[in-house]
């Protein structure tokens, strides 16, 4: 009984301080995908094609085909050029986890092109943008990390970002560590890869918020990753 009310207590205060640091995180990066709930794909077309998800052919990392199985029982192989948008839903620790990230401050929310309500049950949002790979432009499709704070700067994934620390609860991971690299858009423009180095040099960190006087005086002084998405929520604030 003494071990079963600890592990409350400390699933408790894993989820007051999940929700705490709700405003200024970002979502955990798409782990399994649940086969029970509905993927929702949206073509270039305009058509929302809804099913269970067979495979996500990748190369590189990065999702080259979806395979789906629709609601009618027809198998589909969707081509990632002729996507839009998806959400996936999540299994597992990797759905808590969203839930915990979405659920504390609706009131915030400010991204009039996503779906909360998908976000707050669970699912992973993907969309296709353009990204610059060293000299060539690809067109990819990209897990975005920020979907509650993404009008002006969007976060993308980057499957092959090293992480810094991460820490955890009762042996639950509360918090992903930090990616030393994303990929980013500007006000929609084409998306590019961020690393740590970059970052905090002063051309960077102006060429992202040098429009932004409280910005530029509260952290330009001293650049540091570790503010990168925190000064990304307040700039789209």
């Amino acid at each position: 009984m003494k071990l079963l009310k600890k592990l409350s207590f400390l699933s408790l205060i894993g989820l007051m301080f999940a929700n705490f640091a709700f405003a200024q995180t970002l979502v955990s990066p798409f782990e399994m995908i649940s086969h029970k709930k509905t993927s929702h794909i949206h073509m270039e077309d305009g058509k929302e094609i809804k099913g269970s998800i067979k495979k996500l052919d990748r190369k590189k990392g990065l999702i080259e085909e979806v395979k789906i199985k629709t609601e009618d029982g027809k198998k589909m192989v969707l081509e990632t050029d002729k996507i839009s948008h998806m959400y996936l839903p999540e299994s597992g620790l990797g759905k808590l986890a969203k839930e915990m990230e979405f659920s504390s401050d609706a009131t915030q929310w400010n991204s009039k092109d996503i779906d909360r309500h998908f976000m707050n049950d669970g699912y992973a949002y993907f969309e296709k943008m353009e990204v610059q790979l060293k000299k060539k432009k690809r067109t990819l499709i990209l897990q975005l990390l920020n979907p509650d704070f993404a009008d002006k700067i969007r976060i993308y994934h980057d499957p092959f970002a090293a992480e810094t620390a991460s820490f955890g609860v009762a042996g639950v991971k509360l918090a992903g560590g930090d990616d030393k690299s994303y990929y980013v858009s500007l006000d929609g423009k084409t998306a590019f890869k961020l690393q740590r180095k970059d970052f905090e040099k002063t051309d960077m960190f102006k060429k992202m918020f040098g429009d932004n006087e409280e910005i530029m005086k509260k952290y330009g002084d001293k650049i540091l990753w570790k503010n990168f998405v925190e000064c990304v929520y307040e700039y789209s604030k």
